[in-house]
């Protein structure tokens, strides 16, 4: 977990499918009003799990208990981004860590996590 401002490069890449859009600059000032926080999560399904706890995109639909059903009304600013599949998710770890920033080290409360058929 680091915290990051976000360049206009690194947006235009993150959100490459959206930069045609008229609504792009929208984005991408607000994404730069402040730093962020980026994570890297791993886990199970994690990117589903992950998902689940963030809620839909537009926060108006969002289950209370979910991050944007707690803390977003909007469908932009919708608080949290999480990556849609395993394979953006290694997009977007490269895109926003340095190889170096990543750490793999045994994880001591593994075996308390999940039961030993999940694993």
């Amino acid at each position: 977990m680091k915290m990051v401002s976000l360049s206009d490069s690194i947006l235009e890449e993150h959100y490459a499918h959206l930069r045609e859009k008229p609504f792009f600059k929208r984005i991408k000032d607000s994404m730069q009003v402040s730093p962020v926080i980026v994570m890297a999560l791993e886990g199970l399904e994690a990117v589903e799990v992950v998902r689940t706890m963030t809620g839909p995109t537009n926060g108006r639909k969002a289950q209370p208990g979910t991050i944007r059903g707690d803390f977003s009304v909007s469908v932009q600013e919708n608080i949290v981004h999480a990556s849609d599949s395993p394979e953006t998710a290694e997009a977007e770890l490269r895109r926003f860590f340095l190889e170096e920033e990543i750490f793999t080290y045994p994880q001591p409360a593994f075996v308390n996590l999940y039961a030993n058929d999940e694993v």
